[in-house]
């Protein structure tokens, strides 16, 4: 097998140009270690190969699904050589639904490559290492996901109606009759609704099904045209039928069947409900969400009457466990609906010591009059582009702690390098779990100011 070299390679003038590797093509390969989004990484003929389905130090024959220059991307069709920490899938669909890609991994090997990820990127871009690292926080390795969406495709030829998860890169739909990620609930509605699905008469106006459980297990149809008055009536049998809610989306927003239908979810900890609707963000790991709003209370350390200011606040997550511990908390969203909503389950809860503001959370503070006076911490939980602008005005806001949550490692490294260039120390960091059985990195990060005492 070609070792890999540091040095770069050059085509000589003149040269001829090797042939791609086709589509299809089967290739033996030795596997080395992991990319950091859990494929396998193997060296040939001085191409890099990331082989979705291998595991480090295994002996793999593996088919082609796209080639470009010196990259080659595959997945394992067969392991001639297993490694020991292989184990068998849970999942009937996971070689093949895009949903879960590790679960052929030890749940601790799922961790530590977590790890290893958001400290390459901190190191590499940043140049940071936190002067404490966090215990990650965990929930349940199935049965965890109480939110997710559905793919319907409607197949012309076979007259079939294919329902599950999109297959790994790739739009085909990957039909499923199970799924152990979801929580027990969902898992219990999932046969009758497929069943029903299958039996309407125009399921090629379904778009897409999304699922949901919390205060409720709820269904929402997407639907691309008006269905029939049969199909209707099909649908709501079902719901009846299995103690769901269900929320229909044409052209404007979700709206539930019943109007005076309500979905939300708990936090138990600080005794709220928060009241949400489909299409709003909400984390989908209950368990999880529970431990990550508790290590952030922690780590910012609100005392009493302290101003906290909450950005990309959504519904209030953080804002009103913080509150109800006695903060003064400024909550900002850009989503003026979420800002709607985040007033309304203050109000609902009884809270009157937090405020919601809409911004563009992408441009200058220095016009935003909630912005005035400080606060003593900030936190943050922006989207996969993450807080650049924001961070960029940190010092202008006078917080001495700042915690940073992040479903990013590469925008996260990108930020926490123009927070320490403003003197801030990066305290801790540690990974939130919060999709067990693939490779995608939450975390939490605590920075000082450089007034803080050390």
């Amino acid at each position: 097998m070609a070792k890999r070299s540091g040095a770069l390679r050059f085509q000589p003038s003149g040269g001829e140009r090797r042939p791609q590797v086709p589509v299809g093509k089967k290739q033996r390969l030795s596997i080395e270690r992991l990319a950091n989004d859990g494929r396998g990484i193997a060296f040939i003929e001085g191409r890099t190969w990331f082989v979705e389905g291998a595991l480090p130090g295994e002996e793999v024959e593996a088919r082609v699904l796209a080639a470009r220059s010196q990259i080659v991307e595959a997945r394992c069709e067969r392991v001639l050589q297993a490694s020991a920490q292989r184990q068998v899938e849970p999942c009937p669909h996971a070689r093949l639904c895009g949903g879960c890609n590790l679960q052929h991994s030890p749940f601790t090997d799922q961790l530590a490559l977590k790890q290893r990820t958001l400290a390459e990127q901190l190191a590499r871009v940043a140049d940071l290492e936190p002067e404490a690292w966090a215990e990650p926080l965990v929930g349940p390795a199935f049965g965890y996901r109480r939110r997710a969406r559905l793919a319907v495709r409607w197949n012309v030829k076979s007259k079939h109606l294919d329902i599950g998860f999109r297959a790994s890169a790739s739009q085909d739909v990957i039909s499923i009759r199970e799924c152990p990620v979801l929580v027990q609930p969902l898992q219990s509605l999932l046969p009758a609704l497929l069943a029903a699905l299958r039996d309407l008469g125009k399921p090629q106006a379904i778009g897409h099904v999304e699922l949901f459980s919390g205060t409720a297990e709820a269904v929402l149809i997407r639907h691309t045209a008006d269905l029939p008055e049969a199909d209707v009536a099909r649908l709501r049998s079902f719901a009846s039928a299995n103690a769901a809610q269900l929320w229909w989306q044409g052209e404007g927003e979700p709206e539930p069947d019943d109007p005076a239908a309500k979905l939300g979810y708990r936090l138990d900890a600080w005794d709220l409900e928060l009241a949400w609707r489909p299409g709003d963000f909400v984390q989908v790991n209950a368990s999880v969400n529970d431990a990550m709003v508790a290590q952030a209370l922690e780590w910012l350390g609100a005392g009493k009457d302290d101003a906290v200011l909450d950005l990309f606040c959504g519904l209030g997550n953080f804002s009103l466990p913080l509150a109800r511990i006695g903060a003064r908390v400024v909550g900002v969203e850009g989503v003026e609906a979420m800002v709607a909503r985040a007033r309304e389950n203050a109000r609902y809860n009884g809270i009157e010591t937090a405020h919601f503001y809409r911004a563009d959370l992408s441009k200058p503070l220095a016009d935003a009059p909630w912005a005035d006076g400080g606060f003593a911490a900030v936190l943050l939980d922006p989207p996969r582009d993450g807080a650049l602008e924001i961070v960029r005005q940190m010092s202008m806001l006078r917080a001495q702690r700042v915690v940073y949550v992040s479903c990013n490692p590469a925008t996260l490294a990108r930020d926490a390098r123009e927070l320490a260039s403003q003197g801030y120390r990066l305290k801790r960091a540690g990974v939130l779990d919060m999709f067990p059985q693939t490779a995608h990195v939450e975390a939490m990060v605590l920075f000082e100011g450089p007034d803080a005492p050390r």
